[in-house]
């Protein structure tokens, strides 16, 4: 059972090893979130974009973790212990779709994309606040990581609120499609 609540992590700086833990989380929720939103979507220029964002979301999640591996020697270990205990054959390797298309679903890409929008800014205090509590002694090379995973993340922000303004009818009050 997960110690999270719904959609994000604690939040809780215990030390480096649980802020990058905490930091995989949500990219987990977020891919998770992004490959669903694909599969609800037939507009293909939102597919795209939550694609991209979902690419990047993949790569943060790579960051941490090797950052991880960094820090904690039992991670490097079991990374290469373990590659003899997963057999996938090779006519199975990368041959599964992030995701699948479902039909009817276009009345929900509104919500999906504000949902998204939300996971965003989830993510980008979460991450502040991580940098906010780091001790000076920790390593310059995590604060380096979270700054440019935050940065990523504001700019998804931007796309996914463009997107929603410009398939939205309604207003966002001032802001515009421009």
């Amino acid at each position: 059972m997960s110690y999270t609540t719904n959609r994000q992590p604690q939040g809780i700086l215990i030390n480096k090893e649980t802020f990058l833990r905490e930091g995989m989380i949500a990219e987990i929720v977020a891919i998770n979130d992004y490959s669903r939103f694909i599969s609800l979507t037939s507009n293909k220029e939102v597919k795209d974009l939550f694609y991209h964002i979902m690419e990047d979301e993949k790569e943060h999640y790579g960051m941490f973790l090797n950052t991880l591996r960094n820090i904690d020697n039992d991670h490097e270990k079991l990374k290469a212990e373990i590659k003899d205990h997963i057999q996938i054959s090779e006519k199975y390797k990368h041959k599964f779709k992030e995701y699948s298309t479902v039909k009817d679903m276009k009345n929900e890409l509104l919500m999906n994309i504000r949902e998204a929008i939300k996971g965003e800014l989830e993510a980008i205090v979460l991450y502040e606040s991580f940098i906010k509590n780091l001790s000076e002694e920790d390593e310059e090379d995590i604060v380096e990581i979270i700054v440019k995973i935050i940065k990523d993340e504001k700019e998804h922000t931007e796309e996914l609120t463009l997107a929603l303004t410009l398939l939205d009818e309604d207003k966002y009050g001032l802001i515009s499609c421009n």
